[in-house]
């Protein structure tokens, strides 16, 4: 779905492994996947991909 939304809107899209983190792990164990947009958390669980392009073109 990330991968779609990227052939329409072009955006820099960063992949991380919270296993590597002890940090991050305790933060997003639970809720993966956790998305934000310009460091601001806009989805978890699930990422609705209306609502992806919305906040990229914000």
């Amino acid at each position: 779905m990330l991968a779609q939304v990227r052939a329409e809107l072009p955006f820099e899209f960063e992949d991380v492994d919270i296993t590597d983190d002890a940090d991050l792990e305790r933060r997003y164990r639970e809720r993966i996947p956790v998305v934000l947009v310009d460091g601001e958390e806009v989805f978890t669980y699930f990422v609705h991909p209306d609502g992806l392009r919305r906040r990229l073109g914000a």
